[in-house]
C-alpha cells in the first residue's frame, strides 16, 4: 500500500494535462515509423527541398556565437537561440501555416524545441535529422545547385 500510494504522489505531482497531450504527442511514435512521427527530417530530403524552392521557415535556435562560426545562409532562415524561443515575442515570430525545420548543430536540441513547439500547437514542425553538422557533409556545389 505504501508503494502504491508512493507512485501515485509522483504520478499526482506532475502536471496531467501537459502529461496527457505528451501521451497523445508521443502515441504514433512506436517502432518503426517513430522518426516519421517525431518529425525528423533528412538531410537529403531537406536540400531536396530547398533545391524545389519549397516553403519552408528554417529556425536555428543555437546561440549567436555558433551562428557567427557557420551560417544557413538561406534567406528563409530565422535565428531564435533555444533559451530564447519560448518568450512570447519570439513565437509571435513562427508562422502557423507554413513548414518549419528546426535546426541546430548535431540535431539533439532541435529535437527538444521542435517537441515543446508540437506539444503547443505548431503542427508543421519538423527537425534536421543530425543537424548542421550533417548539412555541412553533405553540401557540395552539386548538391546546391
Amino acid at each position: 500500500m505504501v508503494a502504491g500510494l508512493l507512485c501515485a504522489g509522483s504520478a499526482l505531482a506532475c502536471d496531467q494535462g501537459l502529461a496527457r497531450g505528451s501521451a497523445k504527442l508521443f502515441a504514433p511514435a512506436a517502432g518503426t515509423v517513430a522518426p516519421k512521427a517525431l518529425h525528423l527530417m533528412k538531410t537529403e530530403d531537406f536540400l531536396a527541398a530547398v533545391k524545389a524552392g519549397e516553403e519552408m521557415l528554417i529556425l536555428d535556435v543555437r546561440t549567436p556565437a555558433e551562428v557567427a562560426l557557420i551560417q544557413v545562409g538561406l534567406p528563409s532562415t530565422l535565428t531564435i537561440p533555444l533559451n530564447e524561443l519560448f518568450q512570447p515575442e519570439n513565437l509571435d515570430r513562427l508562422p502557423n501555416d507554413e513548414k518549419v525545420v528546426v535546426v541546430y548543430k548535431g540535431g539533439h536540441r532541435a529535437t527538444a524545441a521542435a517537441t515543446c513547439l508540437r506539444h503547443i500547437g505548431f503542427e508543421q514542425v519538423y527537425v534536421l535529422k543530425l543537424g548542421i553538422a550533417d548539412l555541412a557533409k553533405k553540401v557540395s556545389p552539386k548538391t546546391v545547385h
